[in-house]
């Protein structure tokens, strides 16, 4: 059972509060953060009583779990796609979505690209890298990034609005600051070349703070909004 619109009111005001404290370390607040609700495996009565409690962005990893949700959700909501995507799975997205957090393959980006040359839209993303260079995650390493950049900067229908990345694993919170320091290094310096870059989407549930510390706003909260998930 899902929790309550004012249980989740509790959980996300706690959230806010704490954001707006380590933006606060950065010269920033609160309002300069987006705060985007991970709704993976979250039911839409659930997300519905998010939605209530005045939470508007919500992150999906699976493009069907989008799709269902979104018919049935208000128009109001700001749907943000934040896992590995499937070339196939394109056109489902091309309509709806305000931004894409898992842009990570040139052909991805060539898919992307076609579909919405057909659908005369266009797409907001960011470019996912594998910060750690983990092999069992996605992402281009850093080394390629200035390449995979001018790759897809010459491409009319996608937008590039900054970096996004998942460090790997830690016990502490801290043990990522390096990941989450580089990360604003490479974000600094690319912005020079492209000033559509917005938006340096790092931080969970686990280590938001440490990540808005070192430079991030956007941040992926999904436990510490909806509880922890039996999947």
């Amino acid at each position: 059972m899902g929790l309550s619109k004012d249980d989740i009111a509790k959980n996300f005001a706690d959230i806010e509060e704490r954001v707006d404290a380590s933006a606060k370390k950065t010269g920033r607040s609160r309002s300069d953060i987006t705060i985007v609700a991970v709704s993976k495996t979250v039911g839409a009565e659930t997300v519905g009583q998010a939605v209530e409690a005045g939470i508007r962005d919500f992150g999906e990893n699976y493009v069907q779990e989008y799709l269902k949700k979104r018919e049935v959700l208000p128009d109001t909501v700001r749907w943000h796609i934040i896992g590995p995507l499937q070339s196939n799975k394109v056109k489902y997205i091309l309509n709806g979505i305000c931004l894409l957090h898992s842009l990570d393959r040139l052909a991805l980006a060539q898919e992307i690209e076609k579909q919405c040359e057909k659908n005369g839209t266009e797409i907001s993303a960011l470019v996912q890298l594998n910060i750690g260079k983990e092999p069992t995650k996605s992402g281009i390493f850093e080394e390629d990034l200035a390449h995979f950049l001018r790759d897809v900067s010459v491409m009319r229908r996608i937008r590039l609005k900054g970096l996004m990345a998942i460090p790997p694993a830690a016990l502490k919170a801290d043990d990522n600051r390096p990941y989450f320091e580089r990360m604003r290094i490479l974000f600094d310096r690319y912005k020079r070349d492209y000033p559509d870059f917005q938006y340096l989407s790092m931080g969970m549930s686990g280590d938001f703070e440490a990540a808005i510390e070192e430079g991030s706003n956007v941040v992926r909260i999904g436990t510490a909004v909806f509880g922890a998930r039996s999947n």
